[in-house]
């Protein structure tokens, strides 16, 4: 009996480390994107044509990792995400993006859909 509360703590553990990332949204009429949204999924609903990154690269998140987010684009129409070092990058309705930054620029790296 042990043995089986042991292994249902171990899973329970395991399927909290599976969540998804927080998602976050944009503020309406706004197309600056959050340096607290490091770490999060955003997603876009009736986007803006251009959406800002901070203007302030972060190094690192809120939770100390790297800062990095996921942007997806529900949709209509595609939006240009733009940064710091003449960063940009078309997201086409149905995509998600994952963009990093070095604490100097951004970069695209795998980890989004294509």
């Amino acid at each position: 009996m042990k043995l089986f509360f042991l292994s249902l703590a171990l899973i329970a553990g395991q399927m909290n480390t599976l969540q998804p990332k927080p998602v976050v949204h944009l503020r309406p009429n706004q197309n600056l994107i959050d340096t607290g949204f490091g770490g999060k999924l955003l997603e876009l609903t009736n986007p803006p044509s251009t959406v800002r990154l901070p203007i302030h690269p972060e190094k690192v998140d809120d939770e100390g990792n790297p800062w990095c987010i996921d942007v997806k684009n529900l949709g209509p129409g595609a939006a240009m995400v733009t940064g710091k070092m003449e960063f940009r990058v078309e997201v086409r309705t149905g995509q998600t993006v994952h963009i990093c930054s070095n604490g100097r620029g951004y970069s695209l790296n795998p980890g989004g859909s294509q």
